[in-house]
């Protein structure tokens, strides 16, 4: 199916307006329970007569009379209350954040005003909203009137900021714009024949942004949302019936969605198929999606962009591999990683030597040299969440997303 290369979208927008003291007793204690101290015995102590000249030795008094007060000293009194130790030890490089919601919320997305760096939101599940100005230390809940209309319950997927202009879009379809920082926010209607639900926005400059779907749509507006152009002529499963017979492994039983989808700064995209038995890559210019077959035996995870070009990718059951040379390739190897089993979800770089990648059961890695080697954060592993991404904003600046309302914030 062809789709519209131009979709007009009308708007009709309204400016919502953002609106036991403790103590210690000391009873007595039950004869079973009692301690009962063992204490040295003078056993050199004699009673000296009046006529025996060998009295007590007085060095010798003095240092068993030492010997009694330092044990008195050293032994614990009954009843003494020892400090309690944390369950859970701090992580060398991450802290976790505490946060306003509820347990089983998913974090998804986050992102800072470039223009007020301490400025940011966080997106989740359950119409999870949060906004900080300390930078990520406290998160308080945001309230979108606009968005709390209808009787839905929406999952923010994604947000970005350029400047003061900010976009979020979620499922059910929902597209929300601001453009002074995010203290007020407007809904920007969208076509009922949008093609796929949106899982990916980003701002690209004054009133422009570029917008992804799950069954491959990108579109790309100039006008603040009121018009938005397609940048791809079909759908990905339109190109993949097309193609069926070009020997991409698996494509004939493709679902027509992506399990994730990854842009780089040069604004190429790369996507995994819903089933992970392929991916495919798309630049600006291009009219489809190209579709490649995975070059390794398990299933894919997710792909992404390394700091340097190159791609990183993720299998199920905690592969991790890296592609040779930079840019779009096929061609990958993998690299050892103490997973314990447990898949890998995400990569995230902090700079172009030093990255970090999260996964199931609270796995935490890093690199320090651009991926040739991993360390596992053993800190982590008493984190009881998984974590599916790692956000760097700068490189002092990142954050690791996981569910059950799992937030943990980068140290340095």
């Amino acid at each position: 199916m062809i789709m519209a290369t131009t979709l007009q979208l009308t708007t009709d927008f309204s400016k919502p307006i953002i609106v036991v003291k403790p103590s210690l007793e000391f009873a007595s204690t039950p004869r079973h329970c009692r301690t009962y101290l063992s204490l040295p015995r003078f056993n050199n102590i004699t009673r000296a007569s009046s006529s025996d000249s060998s009295l007590v030795s007085r060095r010798h008094f003095v240092s068993e009379t030492a010997a009694l007060s330092l044990t008195l000293t050293t032994l614990p009194l009954f009843g003494s209350v020892q400090p309690a130790k944390s369950e859970e030890p701090a992580l060398s490089e991450w802290e976790k954040v505490s946060l306003p919601i509820d347990p089983g919320v998913v974090l998804l997305d986050i992102a800072f005003v470039p223009e007020d760096p301490k400025h940011g939101f966080l997106l989740g599940t359950r119409q999870t909203i949060l906004e900080t100005k300390d930078g990520g230390d406290t998160w308080v809940a945001r309230s979108i009137p606009s968005a709390e209309d209808e009787d839905f319950n929406y999952r923010f997927n994604s947000i970005s900021f350029k400047g003061n202009e900010g976009w979020i879009v979620g499922k059910p379809a929902i597209l929300l714009h601001t453009s002074d920082s995010g203290n007020s926010w407007e809904r920007i209607p969208l076509s009922s024949q949008l093609p796929g639900d949106m899982v990916y926005i980003k701002a690209t400059g004054e009133k422009s942004a570029e917008m992804v779907t799950d069954e491959g749509a990108i579109y790309i507006t100039s006008n603040r949302g009121y018009n938005w152009k397609a940048a791809v002529q079909e759908t990905v499963s339109a190109t993949l019936n097309r193609t069926v017979s070009s020997g991409i492994s698996g494509a004939s039983y493709y679902t027509g969605t992506f399990n994730s989808v990854n842009r780089s700064p040069d604004g190429n995209y790369v996507a995994v198929s819903s089933r992970g038995n392929f991916y495919l890559t798309w630049e600006p210019g291009q009219p489809f999606w190209q579709p490649h077959n995975r070059t390794v035996a398990r299933r894919i995870q997710n792909m992404g962009w390394r700091a340097d070009g190159g791609l990183w990718l993720l299998v199920r059951g905690g592969g991790l591999y890296l592609s040779k040379g930079t840019g779009l390739t096929e061609e990958f190897e993998e690299v050892p990683v103490q997973s314990r089993g447990f898949g890998i979800l995400d990569v995230g770089y902090r700079s172009k030597d030093e990255a970090w990648a999260a996964g199931g059961s609270g796995i935490l890695l890093r690199t320090t040299n651009g991926g040739k080697t991993w360390t596992r954060d053993k800190a982590a592993d008493n984190i009881a969440a998984n974590l599916y991404s790692v956000k760097f904003i700068d490189d002092s600046t990142g954050f690791v997303l996981g569910n059950d309302g799992v937030l943990l914030r980068y140290l340095g």
